[in-house]
């Protein structure tokens, strides 16, 4: 199955209180109130259960953790839960999730506001966003700054390289096996970087795989690649001159019924990544100053460069002017065939190369 996976922009990173966190998790000292948001629900999950571990004895669950959906929450009630004393231990553990707080009716909102100013010691709340995103409305002045005074608000980030390769070679090792550097940055390429998509894809390659490491070829085998990934091998075997490769990969998208507009978007994306790498080439660029230049992840610059050594600057030209048409195309005419339309587009590419 193909999956999308949004991408990462490093410039916007700000990890420092998910870094704060783990700390306190670690020391001992982790609670009060919390906004938990971002699109790694492993790590989110993970702090979760974390912090029930810390602060509710096992045991006392039924008395002290309250997990809580947001539809239809009234206030008064979360404020009635957290204002009542533990039972045989000295913390209560409350979780909200998807409770746009930034939503609730006027009334709500002060009150939660008000209750923010004065949150009992032994209560920790988390405020989950799971399927709806945080937006911090600022316009809501009081809410906005008591947030701000009372409340940590942690964005769970995918992690970084090093963690996350570390965290992938772990997690092989509990199955028996091994994976080395490289063989694990083609695994992030195949699969993104997000661990709860990761985390099974480990457990398919890991129960696949013969031998004691990990290759690209048990990657290859069993793993279920994103969208981004399929479209980078189709362009790579058009620059390769591979059509029956590039005209399979096509015809296992669509096949997994991708939406054509989808596809299209981001083969966009990746020919004009081509282009620009093709430039760099000829301006004698290094992958790592195409990374920079570009936003691009140094894996992906890497594999980038190796591809458009094959490829024709006027033709990655043409490509992308060619995505821009059937773009136009697709959005303005109605009933237009999208399969087809992409399958016609392929076989354009194939006689400009």
């Amino acid at each position: 199955m193909v999956t999308k996976a949004k991408p990462r922009k490093k410039n916007e990173r700000n990890d420092g209180p998910y870094k704060k966190l783990r700390a306190d998790l670690k020391a001992g000292t982790a609670g009060g109130v919390y906004i938990f948001h971002g699109e790694e629900t492993y790590l989110r999950q993970d702090s979760v259960a974390k912090l029930r571990a810390l602060l509710v004895p096992e045991g006392c669950e039924e008395f002290n953790y309250h997990p809580l959906e947001g539809k239809g929450l009234q206030v008064q009630a979360l404020v009635e839960m957290a204002e009542a004393m533990p039972m045989m231990a000295e913390n209560t553990l409350i979780t909200v999730t998807d409770c746009d707080i930034f939503k609730l009716p006027a009334d709500q909102r002060d009150r939660l506001t008000e209750f923010l100013n004065d949150v009992p010691p032994y209560c920790c709340l988390v405020f989950i966003y799971d399927t709806i995103p945080y937006k911090p409305n600022g316009s809501m002045r009081k809410l906005t700054a008591a947030i701000k005074k009372y409340v940590e608000v942690v964005e769970f980030l995918d992690s970084e390289d090093g963690p996350l390769l570390n965290w992938i070679r772990l997690h092989f090792q509990d199955m028996g096996k091994d994976i080395r550097r490289s063989e694990a940055q083609y695994l992030i390429f195949t699969c993104g970087r997000l661990m709860a998509g990761l985390l099974p894809e480990i457990e398919k390659i890991g129960a696949y795989a013969k031998g004691d490491f990990i290759t690209q070829e048990d990657i290859d085998a069993v793993a279920s690649p994103i969208l981004e990934a399929e479209l980078f091998k189709m362009i790579d075997a058009v620059a390769g001159r591979n059509w029956d490769q590039a005209a399979r990969l096509l015809g296992n998208l669509l096949a997994l019924k991708t939406e054509p507009v989808q596809i299209l978007y981001n083969l966009g994306m990746q020919l004009r990544q081509l282009w620009y790498a093709r430039i760099a080439l000829d301006r004698g660029w290094s992958s790592d100053k195409l990374a920079s230049v570009c936003g691009m992840h140094p894996y992906r610059a890497k594999l980038t460069m190796q591809a458009a050594r094959r490829a024709d600057p006027l033709w990655c030209r043409e490509a992308v002017r060619q995505c821009q048409i059937l773009d136009r195309r697709m959005k303005s005419e109605r009933g237009a065939d999208g399969n087809a339309e992409l399958k016609l587009l392929l076989a354009r590419l194939g006689v400009g190369r």
